[in-house]
């Protein structure tokens, strides 16, 4: 039954992430009084999703100090040189030019580990660069505003790193070390009967984070609408982005999944909180926008995937 459920989601979660969406939107009133179970959430799944890991697969991010590297500058200079020409062409507000480069300079999202455990993609390479770039993250996101907007902004770097412990890296130890003791019998006999509700968290996380778009679709103006757009085709390009440079850089089909993932997403929780504490409101719409598109366009892209595996690398198609 569970595995047949498993099976439904990942087939339809394309369609399921979209609707999860609407109804954070329509339920925002509610959805604001649920934020604080997201790390809970979080925390849940980054456990289930380790539980397949060991020390040894831990260890392997060692192997790939390139692809972390390349990484990390794809987020941190690529994306940001590109919104900042797209946002100065399209609008001429400087304003917006500032919350479009926030929007991707904010460290990977913690939710890219669980899409990339749900493509088959690193696991560990996935943690190792979520790990390091949000350790990063209080050196590079106020680097990166102090170049576009003239001053140096401050970061909560205590909170962030409360966050990742909760999140990412207890959990993970957590899933790491029960795989070790049960010599992977845990993968069979609790990881793959809770799949499913490693994805029905995915769906609630999006559900609640959704709500804090609310407000901006009361009043809709072509501008608001125009910025819609234009996260939309920063949002896609760097999708996009990721699956080129990954096909011509690496040939290891799980390294192009992970680079994709970790390089398409973003931890929009930390921007708009960066955003809406130390910039005025029209800086926060390019960042809040975000969330209208991150987790639909992975599930899209989870499916081009499953095409480009299926075309380019047909043996490691089960």
């Amino acid at each position: 039954m569970l595995s047949g459920l498993n099976k439904w989601l990942q087939k339809y979660m394309p369609i399921l992430t979209p609707i999860s969406l609407v109804i954070g939107v329509l339920i925002a009133d509610i959805g604001n009084h649920l934020l604080f179970l997201v790390p809970w959430i979080f925390a849940i799944m980054t456990f289930l999703g380790s539980l397949s890991l060991n020390f040894k697969g831990l260890n392997s991010f060692s192997k790939y100090p390139w692809v972390i590297l390349i990484t990390i500058a794809f987020l941190h200079i690529l994306m940001p040189i590109w919104a900042y020409l797209v946002s100065t062409v399209i609008f001429h507000d400087h304003l917006l030019t500032i919350g479009f480069v926030l929007s991707v300079a904010i460290p990977t999202g913690v939710t890219s580990f669980i899409w990339v455990s749900f493509s088959k993609g690193h696991i560990a390479l996935a943690l190792s660069i979520i790990l390091i770039d949000t350790l990063l993250a209080p050196i590079i996101v106020p680097a990166l505003s102090y170049i576009v907007v003239g001053e140096a902004v401050s970061i909560d770097t205590t909170s962030i790193m409360i966050d990742l412990l909760w999140m990412i890296v207890l959990p993970s130890i957590a899933g790491v070390i029960l795989n070790e003791l049960t010599k992977g019998k845990i993968v069979e006999t609790v990881g793959k009967p809770m799949a499913p509700f490693q994805k029905l968290c995915l769906f609630f996380i999006i559900m609640i984070n959704s709500s804090a778009v609310a407000p901006f679709f009361e009043n809709i103006t072509w501008e608001i609408f125009g910025v819609i757009l234009a996260v939309f085709v920063l949002a896609v390009s760097g999708y996009v982005l990721c699956l080129l440079f990954g096909h011509y850089l690496w040939k290891d089909v799980s390294i192009i999944t992970t680079f994709i993932f970790t390089g398409g997403m973003r931890n929009i929780a930390v921007g708009v909180v960066i955003a809406t504490t130390y910039f005025p409101p029209k800086v926060v719409m390019p960042v809040v926008f975000g969330m209208l598109f991150q987790q639909v366009l992975a599930a899209q892209f989870s499916k081009i995937l499953e095409k480009y595996k299926a075309k380019v690398h047909p043996v490691l198609i089960e």
